[in-house]
């Protein structure tokens, strides 16, 4: 009973954490969002903030068993940069791992209606006319004034509310597409922290390790499934202070769009040495858009729990499918097409906007074939030997079809 006890003043304790963080971002849009939802999770303002909210023995094993963020390389200079983690996103975690019983914790009813409620909040709020408020604080908290210039309405005061700023367009000359007159070459869906793996195995070997990850849960078809059996793939995350559309990583058809419901958990990465830091009996448990939620033996596979839209593109001239997942996660309103990409038959171009990611961070997958496509050497190396992500850009070069091994490369 004492233990049954703690779990539920952990679950209330975090439940408040989290409506509290909401209550006071929504309530105050002209607030550095830095200071509030997306306060990094390291910071000392943070520390006290969770250690007023939360029991003494969780902020404890908060701050012990999980790391406050990741480093992540830049593909044109080839440094490593630290990107905290946000306060909102720690919290979460830390309500889908409280308790011993992980496994029951993750898929207890109330987190799930919780995280789904904060999810709709966040959404429905930054629908409003007053979220135009948060527009500006946000550019200059996340140094994004220079950004503005690239999208097709680059003043702030003319977008109708938050959510129409997040999901803002940008304009086809601000990402041209990296050797455009090559059809073998294949492009980065997303301005986004990549990773590519040759094939799926060694995908699930260095970086997918929830229990629970199939290609057949992924696509949510296992004809589709046998089909990219052995092939390769690109895992491209969004940050929240990211642009947040995904375009066409190769030219083709729309051969079929499958939408898959699913929960809405955080997809995190976090550097790998995590795998050796905790043993514990049972499953460990976590949430995706972060590479913490997925690269650690044992746990809940995100990529197969959230919602998730499955696009298959019929790539020109080749004739062979690509697979193009678009994955949500906390605070994600809504994952939606665009320009009636999402029609049947629609000819797409490498580079074209497919869609559009509503407040929160996401991921795209895309999944090529065995045999279709060679990852560019230096992605492939980040991701692998030095188990990091890669910042990229919309159109950049990742790989490229009928050559053994791909270029060392730069951006694009």
């Amino acid at each position: 009973m004492a233990s049954e006890h703690l779990n539920e003043e952990g679950f209330q304790a975090t439940s408040a954490a989290l409506n509290n963080i909401t209550d006071e971002t929504l309530n105050n849009h002209a607030a550095d969002p830095r200071s509030t939802l997306h306060r990094p999770a390291d910071h000392e303002h943070a520390h006290s903030f969770l250690a007023k909210i939360l029991p003494k023995n969780a902020i404890t094993g908060l701050e012990t068993h999980f790391h406050m963020g990741n480093y992540v390389i830049d593909r044109q200079t080839g440094e490593k940069h630290w990107e905290a983690m946000s306060i909102y996103v720690r919290v979460g975690m830390h309500l889908l791992y409280y308790g011993s019983e992980q496994e029951k914790a993750l898929h207890w009813k109330r987190t799930l209606d919780l995280l789904r409620q904060q999810s709709e909040k966040m959404g429905r709020e930054y629908d409003l006319p007053e979220s135009k408020g948060h527009i500006r604080p946000f550019i200059e908290s996340f140094q994004l004034q220079a950004s503005m210039a690239e999208m097709v309405q680059p003043d702030p005061d003319r977008y109708a509310c938050f959510n129409e700023f997040f999901a803002r367009e940008i304009r086809p000359d601000a990402r041209p597409i990296a050797e455009p007159a090559n059809a073998h070459v294949v492009s980065s869906p997303a301005d986004c922290r990549l990773t590519a793996f040759p094939t799926i195995d060694l995908a699930t070997k260095y970086w997918i390790k929830g229990y629970g990850f199939t290609m057949e849960r992924l696509l949510g078809d296992a004809a589709m499934a046998r089909a990219f059996d052995g092939g390769s793939m690109v895992i491209a995350r969004l940050a929240p202070q990211d642009y947040h559309r995904w375009h066409a990583p190769v030219s083709g058809t729309v051969e079929a769009i499958k939408d898959i419901p699913g929960a809405y958990y955080t997809v995190l990465l976090s550097s790998p040495h995590l795998q050796t830091r905790r043993k514990l009996t049972a499953p460990r448990l976590r949430p995706p858009s972060n590479p913490q939620a997925i690269n650690e033996a044992g746990t809940l596979d995100v990529f197969c729990e959230n919602k998730r839209s499955v696009m298959t593109i019929r790539r020109h001239p080749h004739g062979t499918p690509t697979a193009v997942v678009a994955v949500g996660a906390m605070l994600v309103g809504s994952i939606k097409y665009v320009n009636g990409v999402d029609t049947l038959g629609t000819q797409v171009r490498r580079g074209e906007c497919l869609g559009a990611f509503y407040y929160g961070g996401s991921t795209v997958i895309v999944i090529y074939p065995p045999g279709e496509v060679t990852l560019d050497r230096d992605l492939v190396h980040n991701s692998i030997d030095e188990k990091c992500e890669t910042l990229m850009r919309v159109g950049w070069r990742v790989g490229i079809s009928g050559v053994e091994d791909g270029n060392v490369g730069g951006g694009d």
